[in-house]
């Protein structure tokens, strides 16, 4: 048995080890278990629950919750801890799904807020008062950034090695509850995020397991994703939930892209994708960002040959470049990988980044097999779980940070400083 053991291991370091790349020898994380966050009956049925926040426009912020009741969405708000001055009010709205009814979401824009100024809000006529921090007007600007969220051990790693960045918002790059069509799953997630969601803006976009359509059944798509989280498409110009774009601190423009919904050259989202960034100021605006769910570069074997990546590359990918956008964000392959600036395949220094970070904590594990060997274009690769930092120094210049979950430390293990494309005078 004693020898048997020893083959086996022997066998698992081989193939870990190449998987890993250079460095110091990692053993991969096991999956963990579900990390589900039940429903408190004891609490009043106007208890506010499932506290998210996002940006809106140049200064406002939208607030979202759930309550048991159908009660009114107000939110009083003020910059002293138990001085809320300020009310607003807003909409409320459910949706069903199946046999299941949601219960009653509240939708409240507040504002005009100042920049980098803590807030402190209620929600509704009852539960506890909250707090935020607007993100700040000029540069430097911090962002945590992830992908594949679900609802695992893992996520909650993930969640509190975030909670401890400092970040001023948080880029999702899909999939977030992994719900499935089970529709508790999500207020258990909403539950689950609350304590960082309510804290600082989350930017989210969708993933494939937001889809939820089911044939006879459910028949419209992103329903239970576009009644939870409502991000600021209209001030963007666009006609979709699915696909927006937002600027903050007086320097970088985040375009969120839908992976899920039409995407050829005579789509809605692509016509809109030319408009918005054909609005950018790179001289005002020196950093351009994309995310995204489904990677258009990966080296790993999970995900390959999917419309979502190639053919969207296909149809947006010159578009991205002629704007010089610096970094494109995805997630969907179960692992971290970063890329060389790529155009056409190849490399290009007038392309972006491309970074994948589905490696959030989803319950379906990692994808550990790569192609071998490494193509030139893959500069740092690793199945693990973790989350990503961007610290947006100046207008010149931004630091890129990967951080493992190793044994529930945030350990950095990949790190790269990038200058914008709009100050290289051979992109411009």
């Amino acid at each position: 048995m004693a020898v048997r053991t020893c083959v086996i291991l022997l066998a698992l370091v081989l193939v870990i080890v190449p998987l890993i790349g250079p460095g110091v020898a990692y053993e991969r994380p096991p999956a963990r278990k579900m990390y589900v966050v039940p429903a408190d009956d004891n609490k009043d049925p106007n208890h506010p629950e499932q506290v998210h926040i996002s940006l809106v426009g140049a200064d406002k912020m939208r607030i979202s919750w759930l309550t048991k009741d159908d009660t009114p969405a107000e939110v009083r708000y003020g910059t002293e801890k138990g001085q809320l001055g300020s009310s607003a009010a807003g909409t409320t709205r459910s949706y069903k799904y199946s046999i299941y009814k949601s219960g009653t979401i509240h939708d409240v824009v507040i504002g005009p807020l100042n920049a980098g100024t803590v807030y402190y809000y209620r929600c509704g006529s009852s539960g506890p008062e909250f707090s935020f921090k607007t993100p700040p007007s000029q540069l430097p600007l911090r962002i945590a950034v992830a992908g594949d969220f679900g609802q695992t051990e893992w996520t909650k790693s993930t969640l509190e090695h975030i909670s401890e960045s400092n970040y001023d918002l948080l880029l999702l790059a899909g999939d977030l509850s992994y719900a499935d069509r089970y529709q508790p799953l999500w207020d258990s997630f909403g539950r689950l995020v609350e304590p960082l969601a309510s804290r600082r803006p989350w930017m989210t976009s969708i993933g494939n397991h937001e889809v939820e359509k089911v044939v006879f059944i459910h028949t419209e798509k992103f329903t239970s994703y576009n009644s939870r989280w409502h991000m600021p498409f209209e001030e963007s110009g666009s006609t979709s939930n699915l696909y927006y774009s937002f600027e903050v601190a007086a320097g970088v423009h985040v375009v969120v892209l839908g992976s899920y919904t039409d995407f050829g050259s005579d789509s809605e989202q692509y016509k809109w994708l030319e408009a918005d960034l054909g609005k950018v100021d790179r001289k005002r605006t020196p950093w351009l960002l994309v995310v995204l769910h489904a990677p258009w570069y990966n080296t790993n074997t999970a995900h390959r040959g999917e419309s979502e990546s190639d053919d969207m590359r296909d149809s947006m990918e010159e578009l991205l470049y002629k704007a010089r956008v610096d970094a494109v964000f995805g997630g969907h392959v179960h692992a971290y990988e970063r890329f060389d600036r790529i155009y056409k395949g190849k490399t290009d220094k007038c392309g972006p980044v491309y970074i994948t970070i589905g490696d959030g904590g989803n319950r379906e594990g990692l994808a550990t097999e790569y192609d071998e060997p490494k193509p030139d274009i893959s500069l740092f690769r690793e199945a693990s779980f973790g989350h990503g930092q961007l610290n947006v120094v100046n207008g010149q210049r931004m630091e890129w940070t990967w951080h493992r979950n190793d044994d529930d430390q945030s350990v950095a293990s990949d790190s790269v400083t990038l200058k914008s494309l709009a100050t290289e005078p051979d992109c411009n």
